[in-house]
């Protein structure tokens, strides 16, 4: 096994930017749902990190929920399109004001497919923060209220995003080095 610093390319984002824009996105966040009944549903695995860093700067009250959505086979660097949902929410979100919490948007496939999947349930509202938005790679449209960072198309990790399943605790996101870790996978 590898350490993270044997592929790393570059820190993309630092832990002390990452926290300052999640304490922006947390007040903003209270300032639109003041005194609603807001739900933040999390897709696992990558969004973990950012839910519990943003749901802890928040002041309002809210509730989470999870969501195990696939559209990536293990290895895979991109989505097939194809969305498998292999954990539910277990919270009834009719009539509440939802907040989908996501790590990363790139495609907008997963998403596309999920969003007909939770307003389904009836909720009164559904909005989406992500904290990575790469546009450049978009071939969906993807209505996101709440963005963190837009991003390069680059192949990233690190604050929730995983490297082979490996490495998302880190506090920074990092860029992969793809020759270095060829070397690693051969």
């Amino acid at each position: 096994m590898y350490s993270y610093k044997d592929v790393l390319a570059e820190v993309l984002i630092d832990e002390e930017t990452l926290q300052h824009r999640v304490q922006e996105l947390a007040d903003q966040i209270c300032k639109d749902y003041e005194g609603k009944d807001l739900v933040l549903v999390c897709f696992l695995r990558g969004g973990v990190v950012f839910l519990v860093d943003l749901m802890r700067k928040m002041t309002i009250p809210h509730s989470i929920e999870f969501m195990a959505i696939s559209s990536y086979g293990a290895g895979a660097r991109e989505s097939t399109g194809h969305v498998r949902v292999d954990y539910d929410l277990k919270t009834d979100i009719r009539d509440k004001d939802v907040l989908i919490v996501e790590d990363i948007i790139d495609s907008g496939n997963t998403l596309h497919e999920a969003i007909p999947l939770i307003q389904a349930k009836g909720p009164k509202s559904l909005e989406i923060c992500t904290l990575l938005n790469k546009e450049s790679r978009r071939e969906v449209d993807i209505p996101i209220k709440y963005c963190g960072f837009v991003i390069e198309d680059k192949f990233v990790y690190g604050y929730g995003l995983d490297l082979d399943d490996y490495f998302r605790n880190l506090p920074f996101i990092g860029v992969v080095d793809i020759e270095k870790l060829k070397k690693y996978q051969s």
